[in-house]
């Protein structure tokens, strides 16, 4: 049976150095269309993993005894879906949009991107390093960080580096996730690979993949939204459940 959002409280929690106002866009057309209650947290770049944490647990209590909705973009979701994991009983189901590693960092591209962004941003300065940002990134994306990263300054590239060290779901942790997972990646996605989505729907035992392209999300950041909550619905029915653009 497909997973009825309808009434239910869907947090979801934005990627680093991104926002609340982007993965509000990315998500709030498509949950609103089936009901959701959705709730998208600011980052507190000065303690961004548990910040987030923080707000899942309030939010949950808030709410309980009915259980919650979790996903957000990147980091996101991967602390999104460690707190479902580790809270079985008020998790409905997890949306997961452009997850960036499992388990340890290491030289994963995200992880060695925040790593730099975070040197840059200390020795250049804000200014310097948005404007090396946006010589380097795709219009809408520049756009968006600009935007983004101003009001998270000066303690952005403390976010960053906590994001960088941050050990995601591993693949034997996701074997255990009993509720379904809605994943979407960009197949253009250098920095969000989306072989890790693949890695994640494929440990994760009620699970679909969708895919994007950057282009698509830059014309339209809902599309994550609409994805997410696709794959999610193929992944109640294993004889739907798929790796598919």
């Amino acid at each position: 049976m497909a997973v009825n959002l309808r009434g239910v409280t869907t947090v979801l929690l934005p990627g680093t150095g991104s926002d609340d106002d982007f993965v509000y866009r990315a998500f709030a057309p498509a949950l609103h269309e089936v009901g959701a209650a959705v709730v998208t947290p600011s980052p507190q770049p000065h303690r961004l993993i548990d910040g987030y944490r923080d707000e899942l647990d309030n939010i949950a209590r808030a709410v309980r005894p009915e259980p919650i909705a979790v996903g957000g973009v990147s980091i996101g979701a991967a602390v999104a879906t460690e707190w479902a994991l580790a809270h079985p009983g008020g998790v409905i189901a997890v949306l997961a949009a452009l997850p960036a590693w499992t388990g340890e960092p290491d030289a994963a591209p995200a992880a060695l991107a925040a790593r730099y962004s975070a040197q840059l941003l200390r020795r250049d300065g804000l200014v310097s390093a948005t404007t090396q940002m946006q010589a380097t990134s795709p219009r809408w994306l520049a756009d968006e960080l600009a935007r983004s990263w101003l009001p998270q300054w000066p303690a952005l590239p403390d976010a960053m580096d906590e994001a960088a060290h941050y050990v995601a779901p591993t693949t034997g942790q996701l074997e255990g996730l009993t509720v379904p997972l809605g994943v979407v990646s960009a197949t253009d996605d250098s920095v969000h690979p989306v072989e890790v989505g693949v890695e994640w729907v494929s440990a994760a035992p009620r699970s679909s993949l969708r895919t994007v392209t950057l282009d698509e999300i830059g014309a339209d950041p809902s599309v994550l939204g609409r994805q997410c909550l696709a794959a999610l619905h193929e992944a109640e029915d294993p004889a739907r459940r798929r790796f598919r653009g």
